[in-house]
């Protein structure tokens, strides 16, 4: 899933070159950079971030406002940011995810009989397999 929030860039005072940026349609979502740039990049990630908690917590994301309906002062701007949330939530979701999984008769009785958790040993399992890359 794709999403598009306008965010409102603002230039730092003591800097020529940073940026504090805010997202009207995301409250408590600022971020800032060095440069333009940087700025750019942590507008995504920190926008992304909101939105995956939001989705996480099982809530509804706000619409995105129209960017010419955004009132900016003087030296602020205005841009869209491109959330790619699929990618994000690969990277950074926590949510747990059900999965079933099938194993024999003779070692759900043992996983029964010894109280294993199936998902624990599946969860370090795949964990131990991505540490060694």
């Amino acid at each position: 899933m794709k999403i598009i929030y306008p965010a409102v860039f603002t230039p730092y005072e003591d800097s020529q070159d940073g940026f504090a940026v805010v997202f009207p349609d995301l409250p408590g979502c600022v971020t800032g950079g060095d440069t333009l740039a940087e700025a750019m990049e942590m507008a995504e990630d920190a926008a992304s971030g909101w939105v995956l908690a939001e989705l996480e917590d099982g809530h509804d994301i706000p619409k995105a406002s129209q960017p010419n309906e955004i009132k900016t002062e003087p030296g602020e701007f205005t841009t869209l940011v491109l959330l790619d949330m699929d990618l994000y939530a690969e990277k950074y979701g926590n949510k747990a995810v059900k999965k079933t999984l099938t194993i024999p008769a003779w070692m759900n009785t043992y996983v029964e009989k010894h109280n294993i958790s199936c998902s624990k040993v599946l969860q370090d399992a795949v964990g131990k397999m991505v540490n060694a890359g």
